[in-house]
């Protein structure tokens, strides 16, 4: 076979698998998820029903080995702080990455409280790809509806030079009762090990 002809096949392959992900993440948002189960550091259960009575929930996947997580750990812990009071939940997911580099807090770096997704069903089941991504759920009649998926800004590197904070924008709007927004953004970082 020559090269050319490999290439092509290897871009249409390429292609597809872009297209199919797509897919699947624009049928997870707006997609009404009915409960699902985390363990805490202790082994016990956090199931997303408890959460039934919050105004959102925020399900954020991250793993200390990606530096995409710790650049937001900071940002991440004061938007929990801010929204605690006015009835958002944040649920720190630590999942595996693709890197075999142990993942630990520097000094002086925020450490948030993480739950395990051992299965990885939840990440699965969000159609979330990255570390450090976010995904808003609002309760519901049938469960939690999915209101966006992706980046938490538009910056991860340099908070002070984040313009749009989007997970922040979707917040005050689902708060206001009005539409999310924007549904979906793409989250740079690390990518979920499946």
């Amino acid at each position: 076979m020559s090269f050319r002809r490999i290439s092509i096949i290897t871009a249409v392959a390429l292609l597809a698998v872009t297209l199919a992900v797509g897919v699947a993440r624009a049928q997870a948002s707006g997609n009404t998820i009915a409960d699902f189960t985390l363990k805490t550091a202790a082994n016990t259960d956090v199931a997303l029903k408890n959460y039934a009575s919050s105004k959102a929930v925020v399900v954020v996947f991250l793993n200390p080995a990606c530096a995409f997580s710790r650049l937001y750990q900071e940002r991440l812990a004061s938007l929990s702080g801010g929204y605690r009071g006015r009835g958002v939940q944040f649920l720190f997911v630590n999942v595996p990455i693709n890197l075999d580099a142990p993942g630990t807090a520097a000094p002086g770096e925020v450490e948030l409280p993480t739950l395990t997704d051992a299965s990885q069903q939840v990440a699965g089941l969000l159609g979330v790809s990255k570390t450090a991504e976010a995904v808003v759920l609002e309760p519901s009649a049938g469960g939690f509806v999915v209101r966006y998926r992706g980046a938490i800004d538009d910056n991860p590197q340099v908070a002070s030079s984040v313009q749009q904070p989007y997970l922040k924008q979707v917040l005050d709007n689902v708060l206001a009762g009005r539409p999310a927004g924007v549904a979906d953004k793409r989250a740079a970082g690390c990518l979920i090990k499946r």
